[in-house]
């Protein structure tokens, strides 16, 4: 018996090991199982190269902006340069056969005003505030009327067509106000027609004596040297209307394109009335 058992367990040692039972699967199972896992990667892979590249789209979409931006200052030169060649009453006339047009010119004049370092309406603002809030004042081509809104003074706002109640529109020439009514006068960047001489005569019917005249104009305007006006000729021309006689004062701004488009102001005095 005992050695009937040592050869059985002697067998047993020798009794070759079973491989694992994973190593019984078939060879392509995992094949399919590879083939799958591919197959996965390559769905993943063209879905994502399905979908339109950020960056493309993104600079698709900058190239409208451009052209839509060009396009409007297009739009605006032309207006503009409309705007200098016609009198005010045709000008008035030229708006309100299309108001869109003056919507038109303001989005365009937005733009160009954003990037100037410094606002020219801005300057006018600061002087007002710097002066006594109960003066009264005509904005003549007062825009959005920004001016108005940033001041706590009586502000009559005028301009070609009216998109705010808070505007008049009409022909700069001939505002709806009474003689000497009001303390200061305003022309920024509005100086424009054949007949701006007649807005100042205008500015001077509607001014109080003793009241103020304020311009802002771009330096290009007042450049002889570019086909402009001379500065100090204009400043002569403006005080023989009667401000140095009736006691009424121009301030002048202009605008130093030399300078990167900053401000600066130069005080042009009638009769050495400018304290």
């Amino acid at each position: 018996m005992k050695e009937g058992q040592s050869k059985k367990r002697k067998r047993a040692r020798h009794k070759k090991p079973q491989k694992p039972q994973q190593s019984l699967q078939p060879k392509h199972s995992i094949k399919h199982k590879k083939e799958t896992h591919q197959q996965k990667n390559h769905a993943h892979r063209s879905s994502a190269s399905s979908k339109p590249p950020k960056s493309s789209s993104s600079n698709s979409s900058s190239f409208l902006d451009k052209m839509r931006a060009r396009l409007a200052g297009g739009h605006f030169r032309l207006i503009n340069e409309k705007l200098y060649t016609c009198t005010g009453k045709e000008a008035l006339d030229y708006f309100q056969e299309d108001p869109e047009l003056f919507d038109m010119y303001h989005t365009g004049y937005q733009e160009q005003m954003s990037h100037w370092p410094e606002q020219p309406v801005n300057i006018i603002i600061k002087w007002l505030k710097d002066h006594s809030s109960s003066l009264i004042v005509a904005d003549f081509g007062c825009g959005d009327a920004r001016l108005a809104k940033n001041v706590k003074n009586k502000v009559f706002s005028f301009d070609l067509v009216s998109n705010n109640p808070s505007v008049i529109a009409c022909d700069m020439s001939n505002i709806p106000l009474d003689p000497s009514s009001v303390d200061v006068a305003v022309f920024c960047l509005s100086l424009m027609g054949t007949n701006y001489a007649s807005y100042l005569q205008e500015a001077y019917r509607v001014l109080k004596p003793s009241g103020w005249l304020l311009i802002a104009e771009v330096k290009s305007r007042f450049d002889p040297n570019n086909g402009g006006a001379d500065p100090n000729k204009f400043s002569k021309a403006v005080c023989e209307m009667g401000f140095t006689s009736a006691l009424k004062v121009i301030i002048f701004f202009y605008l130093h394109q030399c300078n990167p488009l900053s401000f600066a102001n130069s005080y042009i005095s009638c009769a050495g009335l400018l304290k």
